[in-house]
């Protein structure tokens, strides 16, 4: 199982699309690790710096449909070759939300309240999450301050970020 606790990179907006996670024109490389440098080169959001704040991100958490566009595996790729298994937001564009589990990485769905509550209390500052994936809760901390939020994977979602991804459960069952 892959590692779901780390540093939180906020990302203050809706829509971010797969072009924007990873540009078109890297999806001719032919392994995860090739995508590394290019995530989120083309993401235009004021303050942000794509060299310098993903490097030590472990976690992203945004606003709603993230991950909407193309219907490309390389997006959670990308994501998984910087260490980012992890991505919290009000809602995922489906496709790329089942590419995040088949590659034993979540994308997890909180309501609107609580994503706002996250950003105006943790934003800006240096925040931390350890996830309880059996537990389904994240422990937020930041400055001394910790959060406990509990979260909801399906059955069948949790099997598959235990298993690995898609591909190691397949082969654990079949």
């Amino acid at each position: 199982m892959k590692q779901f606790n780390g540093n939180v990179l906020f990302l203050d907006r809706s829509n971010i699309n797969t072009d924007e996670i990873i540009p078109a024109k890297y999806l001719t490389e032919n392994s995860k690790e090739a995508l590394k440098p290019y995530l989120l080169e083309d993401l235009t959001l004021e303050g942000f710096n794509s060299q310098k704040d993903i490097e030590a991100a472990r976690i992203i958490i945004t606003r709603a449909n993230f991950g909407c566009g193309s219907s490309r595996e390389h997006a959670p790729w990308a994501l998984e070759a910087n260490g980012i298994n992890l991505v919290i937001a009000q809602s995922f564009a489906r496709i790329f939300r089942q590419n995040m589990f088949n590659c034993g990485m979540m994308a997890v769905e909180m309501p609107e309240q609580v994503i706002d509550h996250l950003f105006v209390r943790f934003s800006g500052k240096k925040t931390v999450i350890e996830t309880d994936v059996k537990g389904q809760l994240f422990v937020v901390k930041s400055g001394g301050q910790t959060e406990q939020i509990p979260f909801e994977l399906s059955e069948f979602d949790r099997c598959l970020v235990e298993a690995g991804g898609w591909v190691e459960f397949a082969d654990s069952k079949y």
